[in-house]
Protein backbone atom coordinates (compact mmCIF):
# COMPACT_ATOMS: atom_id res chain seq x y z
CA UNK A 1 0.00 0.00 0.00
CA UNK A 2 1.63 3.46 -0.96
CA UNK A 3 1.10 6.03 2.22
CA UNK A 4 0.23 9.57 1.05
CA UNK A 5 1.09 12.22 3.92
CA UNK A 6 -0.60 15.70 3.40
CA UNK A 7 -2.85 16.64 0.49
CA UNK A 8 -0.44 18.59 -1.38
CA UNK A 9 1.67 15.46 -2.55
CA UNK A 10 -1.67 13.70 -3.79
CA UNK A 11 -1.65 13.14 -7.39
CA UNK A 12 -4.52 11.83 -9.85
CA UNK A 13 -4.96 7.75 -9.55
CA UNK A 14 -7.18 5.52 -12.23
CA UNK A 15 -11.13 5.74 -11.43
CA UNK A 16 -10.15 6.52 -7.42
CA UNK A 17 -12.53 4.66 -5.52
CA UNK A 18 -12.10 6.85 -1.90
CA UNK A 19 -13.12 5.97 1.71
CA UNK A 20 -13.48 8.70 4.11
CA UNK A 21 -13.04 8.36 7.52
CA UNK A 22 -10.40 8.36 10.80
CA UNK A 23 -11.06 4.42 11.04
CA UNK A 24 -9.75 4.07 14.65
CA UNK A 25 -9.54 0.31 15.02
CA UNK A 26 -10.35 -0.23 11.74
CA UNK A 27 -13.42 -1.58 13.11
CA UNK A 28 -16.02 -4.29 11.44
CA UNK A 29 -17.68 -1.26 10.66
CA UNK A 30 -15.00 0.42 9.19
CA UNK A 31 -13.88 -3.00 7.35
CA UNK A 32 -17.76 -3.27 5.63
CA UNK A 33 -16.70 0.06 4.12
CA UNK A 34 -13.25 -0.76 2.79
CA UNK A 35 -13.95 -3.92 1.79
CA UNK A 36 -16.94 -2.36 -0.57
CA UNK A 37 -14.52 0.63 -1.74
CA UNK A 38 -11.88 -2.48 -2.33
CA UNK A 39 -14.12 -4.60 -4.23
CA UNK A 40 -15.77 -1.99 -6.45
CA UNK A 41 -12.45 -0.77 -7.13
CA UNK A 42 -10.95 -4.13 -8.52
CA UNK A 43 -15.23 -4.69 -10.84
CA UNK A 44 -14.25 -0.89 -12.32
CA UNK A 45 -10.15 -1.32 -12.95
CA UNK A 46 -9.34 1.58 -10.17
CA UNK A 47 -7.46 3.07 -7.28
CA UNK A 48 -9.06 1.84 -4.16
CA UNK A 49 -7.69 5.04 -1.97
CA UNK A 50 -8.59 5.58 2.05
CA UNK A 51 -8.33 8.74 3.30
CA UNK A 52 -7.81 9.62 7.42
CA UNK A 53 -6.84 11.67 9.83
CA UNK A 54 -4.04 12.14 12.16
CA UNK A 55 -4.31 13.29 15.16
CA UNK A 56 -7.63 12.17 15.80
CA UNK A 57 -10.26 15.13 15.20
CA UNK A 58 -12.18 14.74 18.27
CA UNK A 59 -8.60 14.93 20.42
CA UNK A 60 -9.73 11.31 21.52
CA UNK A 61 -7.39 8.43 23.37
CA UNK A 62 -6.59 6.53 20.08
CA UNK A 63 -7.13 2.82 19.81
CA UNK A 64 -4.72 2.25 17.32
CA UNK A 65 -1.52 4.17 16.27
CA UNK A 66 -1.42 5.74 13.06
CA UNK A 67 1.44 3.20 12.94
CA UNK A 68 -0.96 0.31 13.60
CA UNK A 69 -4.00 2.17 11.64
CA UNK A 70 -1.96 1.60 8.55
CA UNK A 71 -0.89 -1.65 9.24
CA UNK A 72 -4.37 -2.98 8.97
CA UNK A 73 -5.53 -0.83 6.52
CA UNK A 74 -2.94 -2.18 4.12
CA UNK A 75 -4.13 -5.78 5.12
CA UNK A 76 -7.44 -5.28 2.73
CA UNK A 77 -5.89 -4.43 -0.02
CA UNK A 78 -6.27 -0.69 -0.47
CA UNK A 79 -3.41 0.73 -2.63
CA UNK A 80 -3.89 3.72 -1.74
CA UNK A 81 -4.05 5.72 2.01
CA UNK A 82 -4.07 9.65 2.23
CA UNK A 83 -3.22 10.59 6.11
CA UNK A 84 -4.30 14.02 6.36
CA UNK A 85 -2.90 16.30 9.19
CA UNK A 86 -5.38 17.14 11.32
CA UNK A 87 -4.48 20.42 12.49
CA UNK A 88 -5.94 23.94 12.68
CA UNK A 89 -5.20 25.16 9.43
CA UNK A 90 -7.19 22.28 8.12
CA UNK A 91 -10.04 22.21 10.69
CA UNK A 92 -10.61 25.83 9.29
CA UNK A 93 -11.35 24.38 5.56
CA UNK A 94 -14.97 24.03 5.37
CA UNK A 95 -17.02 21.18 4.08
CA UNK A 96 -17.96 22.60 0.70
CA UNK A 97 -14.56 23.25 0.24
CA UNK A 98 -12.84 20.15 1.17
CA UNK A 99 -15.51 18.53 -1.49
CA UNK A 100 -14.80 20.67 -4.68
CA UNK A 101 -11.18 21.66 -3.82
CA UNK A 102 -9.60 17.98 -2.66
CA UNK A 103 -12.40 15.50 -3.44
CA UNK A 104 -13.40 16.56 -6.73
CA UNK A 105 -10.61 18.37 -8.45
CA UNK A 106 -7.36 17.15 -6.83
CA UNK A 107 -8.54 13.52 -6.27
CA UNK A 108 -11.42 12.97 -8.89
CA UNK A 109 -13.02 10.25 -6.98
CA UNK A 110 -15.17 8.28 -9.01
CA UNK A 111 -17.54 6.73 -6.51
CA UNK A 112 -16.80 7.83 -2.45
CA UNK A 113 -17.87 4.87 -0.04
CA UNK A 114 -18.82 6.74 3.29
CA UNK A 115 -20.82 5.53 6.73
CA UNK A 116 -23.92 7.72 7.41
CA UNK A 117 -22.76 9.43 10.69
CA UNK A 118 -19.58 10.75 9.37
CA UNK A 119 -19.17 14.24 9.62
CA UNK A 120 -16.38 16.74 8.23
CA UNK A 121 -15.20 19.74 7.44
CA UNK A 122 -15.39 23.19 9.71
CA UNK A 123 -17.75 22.75 12.73
CA UNK A 124 -18.54 19.61 11.44
CA UNK A 125 -20.90 20.80 8.88
CA UNK A 126 -20.22 18.04 6.07
CA UNK A 127 -22.41 15.52 6.11
CA UNK A 128 -23.81 12.17 4.03
CA UNK A 129 -26.36 14.96 3.10
CA UNK A 130 -24.03 17.46 1.65
CA UNK A 131 -21.92 14.49 -0.20
CA UNK A 132 -25.27 13.02 -1.90
CA UNK A 133 -25.99 16.78 -2.99
CA UNK A 134 -22.75 16.59 -4.98
CA UNK A 135 -23.42 12.79 -5.88
CA UNK A 136 -26.97 14.20 -7.70
CA UNK A 137 -25.12 16.87 -9.37
CA UNK A 138 -23.06 14.36 -11.08
CA UNK A 139 -19.46 14.87 -9.47
CA UNK A 140 -19.09 11.28 -7.91
CA UNK A 141 -21.17 8.34 -7.12
CA UNK A 142 -21.89 7.91 -3.46
CA UNK A 143 -22.02 4.74 -1.63
CA UNK A 144 -23.64 4.70 2.20
CA UNK A 145 -23.47 2.49 4.94
CA UNK A 146 -25.05 2.48 8.10
CA UNK A 147 -23.93 1.91 11.20
CA UNK A 148 -23.28 -1.71 11.64
CA UNK A 149 -24.75 -3.18 15.58
CA UNK A 150 -23.58 -6.65 17.63
CA UNK A 151 -26.13 -7.92 20.34
CA UNK A 152 -28.60 -4.79 19.79
CA UNK A 153 -25.35 -2.28 20.09
CA UNK A 154 -23.84 0.19 17.64
CA UNK A 155 -20.30 -0.83 16.87
CA UNK A 156 -17.68 2.35 17.44
CA UNK A 157 -14.84 3.26 18.35
CA UNK A 158 -15.38 5.00 21.45
CA UNK A 159 -17.75 2.15 22.65
CA UNK A 160 -14.67 0.39 21.83
CA UNK A 161 -12.44 1.87 23.69
CA UNK A 162 -14.55 1.73 26.94
CA UNK A 163 -14.69 -2.05 26.57
CA UNK A 164 -10.95 -2.65 26.14
CA UNK A 165 -10.17 -0.53 29.29
CA UNK A 166 -13.00 -2.58 31.49
CA UNK A 167 -11.09 -6.09 30.40
CA UNK A 168 -13.97 -6.90 28.09
CA UNK A 169 -11.77 -8.38 25.47
CA UNK A 170 -14.78 -10.38 23.92
CA UNK A 171 -17.06 -7.82 23.36
CA UNK A 172 -14.04 -5.62 21.89
CA UNK A 173 -12.57 -8.29 19.36
CA UNK A 174 -16.18 -9.36 18.19
CA UNK A 175 -16.36 -5.95 17.36
CA UNK A 176 -13.03 -5.16 16.03
CA UNK A 177 -13.17 -8.39 14.05
CA UNK A 178 -9.97 -9.48 15.56
CA UNK A 179 -8.16 -9.74 18.35
CA UNK A 180 -7.48 -6.54 21.10
CA UNK A 181 -4.13 -5.69 20.45
CA UNK A 182 -1.01 -3.37 20.62
CA UNK A 183 1.51 -2.86 18.08
CA UNK A 184 4.87 -1.22 18.76
CA UNK A 185 9.02 -1.81 19.10
CA UNK A 186 10.42 -3.26 21.30
CA UNK A 187 12.69 -0.81 24.05
CA UNK A 188 15.57 -2.07 26.74
CA UNK A 189 13.95 -2.98 30.11
CA UNK A 190 14.98 -3.27 33.28
CA UNK A 191 16.64 -7.08 32.68
CA UNK A 192 14.72 -8.41 35.94
CA UNK A 193 12.88 -10.91 34.03
CA UNK A 194 15.70 -12.85 32.26
CA UNK A 195 17.73 -12.70 35.54
CA UNK A 196 14.43 -14.69 36.65
CA UNK A 197 14.68 -17.16 34.05
CA UNK A 198 11.94 -15.64 32.09
CA UNK A 199 12.74 -13.11 29.54
CA UNK A 200 10.24 -10.48 27.88
CA UNK A 201 10.21 -8.35 25.34
CA UNK A 202 9.56 -4.85 26.57
CA UNK A 203 6.74 -2.99 24.29
CA UNK A 204 6.23 0.63 23.75
CA UNK A 205 2.48 0.87 23.40
CA UNK A 206 2.88 4.31 21.44
CA UNK A 207 -0.23 6.12 23.77
CA UNK A 208 -2.88 2.93 22.28
CA UNK A 209 -5.69 1.99 24.51
CA UNK A 210 -4.55 -0.82 26.27
CA UNK A 211 -6.43 -3.36 28.97
CA UNK A 212 -6.09 -2.47 32.93
CA UNK A 213 -2.97 -3.60 34.96
CA UNK A 214 -2.77 -7.85 34.76
CA UNK A 215 -1.42 -10.98 33.05
CA UNK A 216 -2.84 -11.69 30.22
CA UNK A 217 -2.50 -14.70 27.59
CA UNK A 218 -1.33 -13.29 24.35
CA UNK A 219 -0.71 -14.60 21.04
CA UNK A 220 2.56 -12.54 19.33
CA UNK A 221 3.02 -11.66 15.62
CA UNK A 222 6.19 -10.85 14.38
CA UNK A 223 6.76 -10.36 11.12
CA UNK A 224 5.09 -12.94 9.25
CA UNK A 225 5.54 -15.39 12.43
CA UNK A 226 3.09 -15.94 14.99
CA UNK A 227 3.91 -17.05 18.79
CA UNK A 228 2.21 -17.76 22.41
CA UNK A 229 2.83 -16.21 25.32
CA UNK A 230 1.73 -14.25 28.29
CA UNK A 231 1.79 -10.20 29.01
CA UNK A 232 2.30 -8.65 32.04
CA UNK A 233 0.22 -4.87 32.16
CA UNK A 234 1.29 -2.60 34.67
CA UNK A 235 -0.41 0.84 34.65
CA UNK A 236 1.16 1.64 38.24
CA UNK A 237 3.22 4.45 36.01
CA UNK A 238 3.27 6.38 33.10
CA UNK A 239 4.07 5.52 31.16
CA UNK A 240 2.48 2.15 31.55
CA UNK A 241 4.53 -1.03 31.44
CA UNK A 242 4.18 -3.70 28.99
CA UNK A 243 6.41 -6.98 28.52
CA UNK A 244 6.16 -10.41 26.73
CA UNK A 245 7.25 -13.68 27.48
CA UNK A 246 7.50 -15.11 24.14
CA UNK A 247 6.93 -19.19 24.35
CA UNK A 248 9.97 -21.37 23.12
CA UNK A 249 11.47 -18.19 21.77
CA UNK A 250 14.50 -17.16 22.43
CA UNK A 251 16.12 -14.44 19.62
CA UNK A 252 17.62 -10.54 20.16
CA UNK A 253 14.32 -9.13 18.69
CA UNK A 254 15.53 -5.32 20.20
CA UNK A 255 14.05 -2.80 18.22
CA UNK A 256 12.05 -4.96 16.04
CA UNK A 257 8.38 -3.77 15.64
CA UNK A 258 5.39 -6.90 16.76
CA UNK A 259 2.10 -7.06 17.59
CA UNK A 260 0.66 -8.52 20.88
CA UNK A 261 -2.86 -9.85 20.54
CA UNK A 262 -4.17 -10.02 24.11
CA UNK A 263 -6.79 -13.27 23.98
CA UNK A 264 -7.74 -14.20 27.73
CA UNK A 265 -6.93 -12.30 30.96
CA UNK A 266 -5.46 -14.40 33.35
CA UNK A 267 -4.61 -12.42 36.99
CA UNK A 268 -4.73 -9.49 38.93
CA UNK A 269 -1.42 -7.92 39.61
CA UNK A 270 -0.15 -9.17 43.05
CA UNK A 271 2.40 -7.91 45.19
CA UNK A 272 4.79 -10.61 46.20
CA UNK A 273 7.55 -10.69 49.08
CA UNK A 274 10.27 -12.41 47.10
CA UNK A 275 12.05 -13.51 44.17
CA UNK A 276 11.15 -16.82 44.55
CA UNK A 277 7.41 -16.50 45.51
CA UNK A 278 7.53 -14.42 41.85
CA UNK A 279 9.08 -17.23 40.01
CA UNK A 280 6.89 -19.92 40.77
CA UNK A 281 3.81 -17.31 39.88
CA UNK A 282 5.01 -16.37 36.50
CA UNK A 283 5.08 -20.74 35.82
CA UNK A 284 2.19 -21.40 37.13
CA UNK A 285 0.83 -18.40 34.81
CA UNK A 286 2.84 -19.95 32.09
CA UNK A 287 1.42 -23.13 32.69
CA UNK A 288 -2.46 -21.29 32.77
CA UNK A 289 -1.56 -19.67 29.27
CA UNK A 290 0.08 -23.30 27.69
CA UNK A 291 -3.24 -24.78 28.76
CA UNK A 292 -5.70 -22.11 27.35
CA UNK A 293 -3.41 -22.14 23.58
CA UNK A 294 -3.85 -25.53 23.26
CA UNK A 295 -7.71 -25.66 23.18
CA UNK A 296 -7.66 -22.12 21.31
CA UNK A 297 -9.18 -21.91 17.76
CA UNK A 298 -8.23 -18.39 16.22
CA UNK A 299 -11.64 -18.42 13.88
CA UNK A 300 -13.69 -19.55 16.70
CA UNK A 301 -12.53 -17.51 18.95
CA UNK A 302 -12.56 -13.99 15.87
CA UNK A 303 -16.32 -15.00 15.01
CA UNK A 304 -17.98 -16.16 17.92
CA UNK A 305 -20.43 -13.81 18.77
CA UNK A 306 -21.20 -12.97 22.21
CA UNK A 307 -24.12 -10.95 24.69
CA UNK A 308 -23.64 -7.68 25.25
Amino acid sequence: MKVIYGISRIRRFRKPVVCLGVFDGVHLGHRQIINAAVKKSKEIKGTSIVITFWPHPQKENTLYSLRHRLRLIAELGVKVCVVIRFNSAFARITAKDFIKDFLIKRIGAHYIFVGRDFRFGFNAAGSAKMLKSFADAGFFKLVLFNVVKIGGRKISSTYIRRLIKTSKLNQARCMLSRPVSVFGRVIKGFGRSSRLGFPTANINPHQEVIPPSGVYACRVLLGKRKFYGACFISKKNKPARLEVHIFDFHKDIYNQELEIQFIKKIREVRKLKSDEELIELIKKDINTCRRLFSHFSSRHYIYHPFKL
